[in-house]
């Protein structure tokens, strides 16, 4: 299987809620509200998911008092990161690089619930 090819069945999965969520809600609200329907949804369909999972981070194998806070990890290997802003920039997709670093996860979502008129998305793989 290819890199691209990892957790694909998932990630549609997890995207099928996104999407989901989206046509329910639209744009406009707070990231917070997009976060606890995600998880209504995940929930729903029986997806499993670990909401706001803390995540160490090294320097040179030793652990630092910084931690890094994903949104969502789902079936135990890919990163979410969840915005509601006008548009998804660089940092953001830098922050979920450093998520996926900081896991060693090979597979993250950048999901943004603030575009209009559609559900903004990336799917990163390492």
């Amino acid at each position: 299987m290819s890199a691209n090819g990892l957790f694909q069945q998932e990630g549609y999965d997890f995207m099928a809620a996104a999407f989901a969520v989206y046509n329910e809600m639209g744009n406009g609200f707070l990231e917070e509200v997009y976060h606890e329907s995600v998880e209504f949804e995940l929930i729903d369909r029986g997806i499993p998911f670990v909401s706001r999972p803390t995540l160490p981070i090294f320097y040179k194998g030793r652990p630092l008092q910084k931690r890094y806070q994903a949104d969502l990890i789902i079936v135990g290997e890919i990163v979410v990161e969840l915005k509601a802003v006008r548009a998804l920039a660089p940092e953001h997709d830098a922050q979920l690089l450093n998520y996926l670093k900081a896991t060693r996860k090979k597979v993250g979502y950048l999901v943004n619930f603030g575009a209009f008129p559609k559900l903004e998305w990336k799917r990163m793989v390492l």
